[in-house]
């Protein structure tokens, strides 16, 4: 209520005790009166509602939080060490920031070399790609091929990722298969792994623990108990692991 005149905080009070009725008791003719002189109030002060808009937000935002950590405790496991994602830089780092993304993010592609610089410049960070096909089927589809390379060439993945996250266009079976082909596995090998080993259950899994987290977009980021959603810049994302060293929290 800080934001209201002395004038009408003096006739809210007046009226909370003239009327300590629930709004329920009052008559018609009162209701209509105290609603056109809110709705007066605020056409002559509008700025009030991008006040009211900005709190909500932030409620909002806290809630999300609140929610976000919760899960990011009960699904630790498979967040920072499940066996189907892979983990680059470190594997003993002393920090870790896992990425849920897409093939056809273009966010995440704008948030690639984010993550060579980090690895560059600090090695003591793990860090450990998730994949998070939400784009449609094409998506879904080199995701596929990404999982059956992962499996027959772990040790080639990292070349794998930055070359067909990198490749302009849309990522599908097809630009997927020839990336794979160019780093030397044939699309025999990968095609006989995709039909032994889909992973069918391993994105299903995925989808379920981003609802959990609240993910809807990628990229988005878990380091330690904290979400951060969206390609924030290796200026947040380095800040966060520092503050992480620091006090064990993103935010000291």
């Amino acid at each position: 209520m800080a934001f209201f005149p002395k004038t009408f905080t003096a006739l809210a009070l007046a009226a909370s005790i003239a009327l300590p009725l629930p709004a329920a008791a009052l008559d018609d003719q009162q209701k209509k009166e105290f609603g056109e002189f809110i709705k007066q109030y605020l056409i002559e002060n509008p700025e009030i509602m991008l006040e009211v808009q900005d709190a909500l937000q932030k409620k909002q935002e806290a809630q999300r939080s609140v929610k976000a950590n919760m899960a990011i405790e009960e699904n630790s496991t498979d967040i920072f060490e499940s066996k189907n994602d892979v983990t680059l830089g470190n594997p003993k780092g002393d920090v870790t920031v896992v990425e849920f993304f897409d093939y056809n993010c273009s966010y995440c592609r704008h948030a690639l070399p984010d993550m060579q610089a980090m690895l560059k410049k600090d090695k003591n960070v793990r860090f450990v790609l998730k994949e998070f096909p939400i784009l449609g089927p094409d998506s879904v589809a080199a995701h596929k091929v990404a999982d059956a390379f992962r499996k027959l060439a772990p040790e080639k993945y990292a070349d794998f990722h930055v070359a067909l996250l990198g490749t302009e266009g849309r990522a599908s079976d097809e630009t997927a298969v020839a990336v794979a082909a160019s780093l030397g596995v044939s699309e025999d090998k990968i095609r006989a792994e995709m039909a032994k080993s889909p992973n069918d259950g391993i994105v299903q899994a995925t989808y379920q623990l981003a609802s959990s987290l609240g993910i809807s977009g990628t990229p988005s980021y878990v380091i330690g108990n904290e979400l951060v959603p969206g390609a924030v810049g290796l200026d947040d994302l380095e800040a966060k692991v520092r503050n992480m060293r620091s006090c064990g929290k993103t935010a000291c």
